[in-house]
């Protein structure tokens, strides 16, 4: 039995047995369809109060992980995981298939002193840069939050088209750029924001998978400057690598 008061970093028990079988769900431990052990059960494999489990079980039913049945009990209820293929040309919308995607503006703002990063990507020498919030779901849940930098000057009038549009892509093909790729990647981990949790309708304290993207356009031009916050309980991050010749193999 393993007993949780509160982490060292203050996370409350709940959250922390939450995690836990979170991880249990998403990595196939407990399989859709599979009970849940009792609360009494819970609470003795972590050396809680039941109160404290009822709390963690309602975090995952909130997350639609799982769902009550009267009378039956607490089962896995059905989830996919999405999993999002970062390559040449990341598309969220690749990723996801035939399931639905969408996107929402949150806000957007020609900032006159946007990070000196942001500037010298996009080779602002000086000029403002347009920054854009969205979020992004996927079967109507919300999968992520990103800030986006363009030049305003390159893509002109970009967030009323992703206001009407809902995609980044097809909102660039309205201002004539059919075809954008990848340059960069890096991905972190850390908690999420309190903007974040209510942005993905999160729990606090949850962990979020942080990716910091590079674009340009097929002709080397910098495009955009990115940051997405997915969600580490509905996504997992696929990382595409070139093909391999024989030669290249020590």
């Amino acid at each position: 039995m393993t007993s949780m008061t509160r982490s060292p970093s203050g996370f409350s028990a709940w959250r922390m047995i939450a995690e836990e079988l979170r991880r249990e769900i998403v990595e196939g431990q407990l399989a859709v369809g599979a009970k849940l052990p009792s609360e009494s059960e819970l609470a003795e494999r972590f050396g809680v109060h039941r109160n404290t489990v009822r709390q963690a079980v309602a975090a995952l039913a909130a997350e639609h992980l799982v769902v009550a049945r009267r009378g039956s009990g607490t089962f896995v209820a059905e989830h996919a995981l999405v999993v999002h293929r970062i390559g040449v040309r990341t598309r969220l919308s690749n990723s996801v298939g035939a399931r639905g995607t969408s996107g929402r503006l949150l806000e957007w703002a020609l900032e006159a002193q946007p990070p000196l990063t942001v500037s010298q990507t996009l080779r602002l020498d000086g000029r403002p840069a347009l920054r854009m919030e969205s979020v992004q779901a996927v079967d109507g849940l919300p999968i992520s939050r990103a800030t986006h930098w363009f030049d305003p000057q390159l893509a002109p009038d970009l967030h009323v088209h992703y206001a009407a549009l809902g995609s980044i892509t097809l909102a660039l093909r309205e201002v004539g750029m059919a075809d954008y790729v990848r340059v960069s990647t890096s991905i972190g981990a850390r908690v999420a924001t309190v903007a974040e949790t209510a942005d993905l309708d999160l729990p606090a304290g949850t962990v979020v998978l942080v990716a910091r993207a590079v674009d340009a356009l097929a002709a080397g031009t910098p495009l955009q400057v990115g940051m997405t916050r997915f969600r580490a309980d509905r996504v997992e991050l696929d990382i595409e690598h070139p093909p391999v010749s024989a030669e290249d193999v020590p």
